[in-house]
């Protein structure tokens, strides 16, 4: 699968989650690289280039209009983040 970013075709991953039955598509661009690290205090989100873009676009998709509030996406080490990761949840609250 394809997309376009600055001309040039990106292989990506594409995985549709269904939350409140409202269906949302997130994707990995090919060698995207996320590792989420706990320094006690502060949390540190490492990534490439390809590994923003995909946390920017995660993110985006969670902040469309007609996602329901409470929709989320876990990211653990083998499903999406480096290994040794400490998992991390994106989560939609519009609650005040």
């Amino acid at each position: 699968m394809t997309s376009e970013s600055s001309g040039s075709p990106i292989e990506s991953t594409r995985v549709t989650a269904l939350t409140d039955g409202v269906a949302q598509a997130f994707t990995w661009e090919e060698d995207a690289r996320i590792e989420v690290r706990n320094l006690g205090g502060e949390v540190v989100i490492e990534a490439n280039a390809a590994g923003l873009r995909t946390l920017a676009g995660h993110l985006l998709v969670l902040a469309k209009d007609g996602v329901p509030d409470g929709s989320h996406l876990h990211l653990e080490d083998s499903n999406g983040l480096e290994d040794g990761s400490v998992g991390l949840v994106l989560e939609r609250n519009d609650a005040e």
